[in-house]
């Protein structure tokens, strides 16, 4: 039974998304960008001046790697092997705070509805999703959240009234 791999953003579902992540069973087409794991990428960026690239990390990757070839970086997908593996937000962070890496930023693997808000939070771009409840739930805009955070973030939290002790994301008009 195939797996129905749907791309999302906040905008809603995406058609068309060239991007994949070959494996045995799935293989770039004609018309298809594959996303390199980390040492692909860099030995292919080693090799040429090749600009539009896409870039897979994985959990146990590490992020500073990518530095010298995010301006080469079309995309960059952050994995998210388990719903409890929380690796790739902090990679995604580290992306988005440190690197001040713009271009954009995918997670893929195990995403459910719950995570999609604190993805966004923290600069993801698109997600892939597989499941079904997740697809349903986007597709009829049952995005859920929670307007108050503790910390900053990429993405500022919504306004309203809140405690004096509870830090909050400015936006750009804010800050």
């Amino acid at each position: 039974m195939a797996t129905t791999t749907k791309i999302w953003r906040e905008s809603g579902f995406v058609d068309g998304d060239p991007w994949v992540i070959e494996t045995d069973e799935v293989k770039a087409g004609e018309d298809q960008k594959v996303l390199l794991p980390l040492a692909a990428l860099i030995e292919k960026a080693e090799e040429s001046n090749d600009v539009g690239l896409g870039v897979v990390l994985y959990p146990a990757d590490d992020v500073a790697k990518l530095e010298p070839y995010l301006y080469r970086l079309e995309i960059v997908a952050v994995t998210f092997p388990a719903f409890s593996d929380g690796r790739a937000f902090s990679q995604a962070s580290l992306l988005r705070d440190r690197l001040a890496y713009r271009n954009e930023l995918r997670a893929v693997g195990d995403v459910l509805i719950d995570q999609v808000p604190l993805m966004l939070r923290v600069g993801i771009d698109t997600v892939s999703v597989t499941n079904a409840t997740a697809i349903k739930r986007l597709s009829e805009g049952r995005l859920p959240g929670i307007s108050e955070h503790y910390q900053p973030a990429v993405k500022a939290a919504d306004a309203g009234q809140g405690y004096s002790w509870r830090r909050r994301a400015l936006t750009a008009e804010q800050a």
